[in-house]
């Protein structure tokens, strides 16, 4: 009996992932009150809604921040009361409640999202000026807190609140929620945010369990149907009849992240604003344009890298004066799958270095980061991804000790392999896998994309494809049954006879009404070691 996978082997295994979810639907989502300082909040925001308080809204320039800015500011807009925005300037502002942001700022309360649980000298100014701050934010909680009227943040100590790893935007829909039963307005529909919702849990890389998956899963649903301007202007463009997964992965948040990258997010906010189809799709066509040029100093800034990179380390540090910030973080990407290793970029401006880290299989780039914590002048984020700054006359002894960390990790914790189910029986990728894969999506982290192995599959043909030529569309033959596969910037070439063991997702494309198999390889070993 073989021990290939079957689909049912494929939907026992996917089942099992879920087990231990305690959030399977709306209904059991956990309440607002469970957040430490929600209450609070609530009432403040209720009582300056009643005496006509002036209040500033400060979110952040990536999608979590923007999509918590357009959630909030679009509640108070529904409720008829005017407030002001501000969206930071990564080039102008820097990050968050910063000091040029707070010198803006001439209201009664702020409240942020996204962003706030390091601002401690900036909420010390506001105290001192008099002004309330009711900080929401999601990410790690600092030694010192800033001396806030509020903080609502899931990971700060004595917050029941069940689950800590959710995002900017989720605590704001929870604030929403929360003044929705302080304001009385019991017919006010919290679904209508979801659709947005959904687009800031993925973008921002969280957990797609528990109550993450349950609000993207629902939230996919009201994304698909959803009113808004912008998304109808999105389906229209890239000629979309519904949304997956990818497609915010891929295309939506990139799109959204363009803005805050090279101009200002106020552009992703304004067109998710949009009133229009026809303010959406002159918005869409501003931000596909600084897309296409976030590519294009992608690519360059990579190729660049790449010279830089001595590919005999088991961790490429590299930086430069004229690359730009907004993209360092994309390039890290890009070294860590071509090199296979993690990837730290850097641009240098004057005296100080600020960069993107970047990680592979199981390596946790933080923790390597943090053993040279003295020599840094701060750094942040989690297991797979992080940002750092620290003196540029350091940067060499920053590499060399880097360097030194990394050659002890153990070889295999570079490659993940969690991911791959299993060795697929070639019979086995037709129509009914593809509905067990598409009934446990949303796939994102801790739900990663199936993956499967192939051994042994004839190479029919293969044709490089692409703007860059570096795509390799091949047809194959596994036990007599014909595979079409794709594989994105391929490291490999291959010619027609060639046998190749495969890892490969299993996908279903759609063109002009036909749907058809497609495998995405992710890697590829020739037999014979030709390459």
């Amino acid at each position: 009996m073989s021990d290939k996978l079957t689909c049912e082997h494929i939907y026992s295994i996917l089942s099992k992932r879920f087990e231990g979810d305690r959030c399977r639907s709306l209904s059991e989502l956990p309440p607002p009150h469970l957040f430490k300082d929600m209450q609070k909040a609530s009432t403040r925001i209720a009582k300056a809604i009643k005496d006509k308080e002036k209040i500033t809204i400060v979110g952040d320039y990536d999608v979590d921040g923007v999509v918590s800015t357009a959630i909030l500011s679009e509640f108070f807009s529904d409720i008829g009361y005017e407030v002001e925005i501000i969206i930071p300037n990564r080039f102008i502002d820097g990050y968050g409640l910063s000091p040029s942001v707070v010198e803006r700022i001439d209201s009664d309360l702020v409240i942020t999202v996204d962003n706030g649980i390091s601002a401690v000298e900036s909420a010390l100014v506001l105290k001192k000026r008099g002004v309330d701050l009711i900080i929401t934010d999601h990410h790690n909680i600092p030694q010192t807190l800033p001396q806030a009227y509020a903080i609502i943040n899931p990971k700060q100590e004595e917050c029941p609140f069940p689950y800590e790893g959710i995002c900017g935007a989720q605590v704001a829909w929870y604030l929403v929620a929360s003044l929705k039963s302080e304001l009385s307005l019991k017919r006010y529909d919290l679904t209508k945010f979801l659709d947005i919702l959904s687009i800031a849990i993925m973008a921002d890389m969280m957990e797609l369990k528990g109550i993450n998956r349950t609000m993207v899963k629902r939230g996919f649903h009201f994304l698909n149907h959803s009113k808004r301007a912008f998304l109808e202007a999105i389906k229209r463009y890239f000629n979309k009849k519904r949304f997956k997964s990818d497609d915010i992965s891929f295309l939506i948040a990139p799109l959204l992240n363009s803005a805050g990258r090279l101009e200002d997010a106020s552009v992703a906010f304004d067109f998710i604003k949009s009133r229009s189809l026809d303010e959406a799709m002159a918005k869409l066509e501003h931000l596909i344009a600084l897309n296409n040029q976030r590519k294009e100093i992608e690519r360059d800034i990579t190729a660049q890298a790449i010279k830089k990179a001595d590919s005999d380390q088991k961790i490429i540090v590299v930086w430069s004066e004229d690359w730009h910030e907004g993209v360092v973080g994309i390039v890290a990407a890009r070294l860590c799958r071509r090199f296979g290793v993690p990837a730290i970029v850097m641009t240098v401006n004057g005296d100080k270095a600020k960069g993107s880290a970047r990680s592979v299989g199981d390596v946790d780039i933080l923790s390597l980061i943090a053993t040279q914590k003295e020599k840094l002048l701060g750094f942040g984020g989690h297991k797979s991804a992080a940002g750092l700054m620290l003196e540029a006359d350091r940067l060499e002894e920053f590499k060399s000790a880097l360097e030194l960390e990394a050659s002890k990790i153990d070889d295999e914790k570079f490659i993940d392999n969690s991911h791959i189910l299993g060795e697929i029986e070639p019979k086995a990728i037709n129509s009914e896998l593809i509905s067990i894969l598409e009934e446990f999506e949303p796939y994102g982290v801790e739900n990663p994309q199936p993956k499967f192995t192939l051994s042994r599959v004839k190479v029919e043909n293969g044709r490089v494809i692409g703007m860059s030529a570096n795509h390799l569309k091949m047809h194959l033959v596994c036990n007599d049954v014909k595979l079409k596969s794709i594989y994105f910037n391929f490291d490999k070439t291959v010619k027609e006879g060639d046998e190749v063991d495969i890892v490969c997702s299993v996908t279903q494309n759609e063109f002009r009404g036909e749907k058809s198999l497609v495998l995405t390889v992710e890697r590829m070993t020739i037999s014979g070691d030709r390459s």
